[in-house]
């Protein structure tokens, strides 16, 4: 049987059963087989300037014709020509919501143009490929982000774009003193060598545990204003909480949520930080292997990537350092 669509890309570390790739060359190949039920529409998104701004083009015309909370998009992109977090998924959660995308930047390669896309019998440098799937396909997104919340969580009062300058009404610096005055030892050295906030997803909560909190990293730090700078927006209002990862998080956090799961899927594609593997857990093939441990030996592929698509709280995002998952019931 002739295969409808064909997509792929380059990864550092090449994933399959049970095992993750991360020295050598390696291929990985995932089929999947709906019966005619779900309809399957290949896609190449480029970024173009236009006298009106960056716009994006290569749309699927059924995107529009169709509920997108009964479409699934599974994309794969090259991280220096595609504006993914600054122009895909803020038009895909604003005229698609409901939509889920899945997938990942390619990785392995320094600059434009040195990826490489697979598309059907074609290959594309620049953009993103991928697939636009239609029907009762019966897809599951999980997206672990490895990280668990210290210390108490503050108020933004103060923000300008990525900076936040007053937690609680006094200068952010304030309250990372106060954090790690208070942290353990261990917890003081992991948010010292690499700081993460998470921001709440439902602030009336009060109280935020892993499923709560998009991360993000703490990116600067200005001790003349006491201004700290993340890698997203932020605005006067939300509710932050100071975030540590380790091996032994990230471990808990993606096998609680795959346990979770209330029935084993068919198959799984897997995209996982290029920052996880040996440089995160010093063993081998961890992330397969938990996925293995949790529902058997399920057809599973996937790579290594330099950033991955998932949904937080419905809504699609970039992430970095996390394991994002894709269940085919």
């Amino acid at each position: 049987m002739e295969a409808k669509c064909l997509i792929g890309c380059q990864g550092e570390s090449i994933i399959g059963v049970n095992r993750e790739v991360e020295s050598g060359p390696a291929l990985s190949l995932w089929l999947a087989h709906w019966g005619g039920e779900v309809a399957v529409e290949p896609l190449h998104l480029t970024a173009a300037q236009t006298p009106d701004g960056p716009s994006l083009f290569g749309w699927p015309d059924t995107l529009v014709e169709t509920d997108p909370a009964h479409n699934i998009m599974l994309l794969l992109a090259d991280p220096f020509s595609f504006p993914a977090a600054d122009l895909f998924l803020p038009r895909v959660n604003e005229d698609s919501p409901g939509l889920r995308v899945h997938g990942g930047m390619a990785s392995g390669m320094n600059g434009p143009g040195q990826n490489v896309l697979a598309l059907d019998d074609e290959s594309k440098e620049l953009g993103a490929v991928g697939v636009l799937l239609r029907g009762p396909a019966e897809l599951r997104g999980v997206v672990s982000q490895g990280c668990r919340p210290v210390g108490e969580p503050f108020v933004v009062t103060k923000a300008k774009e990525n900076v936040i300058f007053e937690l609680g009404g006094k200068p952010s610096v304030y309250a990372i003193r106060h954090l790690l005055d208070n942290l353990p030892d261990l917890d003081r050295s992991l948010f010292q060598s690499g700081p993460h906030l998470g921001l709440a997803m439902k602030p009336e909560k009060g109280r935020f545990g892993r499923d709560d909190l998009l991360v993000r990293n703490l990116i600067g730090l200005d001790p003349d204003n006491g201004a700290i700078a993340v890698t997203d927006r932020v605005r006067a209002g939300q509710t932050i909480q100071f975030m540590v990862r380790d091996a032994a998080s990230a471990d808990a956090d993606l096998r609680t949520i795959l346990q979770q799961e209330s029935a084993p899927p068919q198959g799984a594609l897997l995209f996982t930080c290029n920052g996880r593997g040996m440089r995160l857990f010093r063993t081998p093939n961890h992330d397969a292997t938990a996925i293995g441990d949790a529902f058997g030996p399920i057809p599973l592929a996937g790579f290594f990537a330099a950033g991955e698509l998932g949904p937080v709280a419905g809504t699609n995002y970039l992430h970095g350092f996390t394991a994002s998952a894709v269940l085919f019931g």
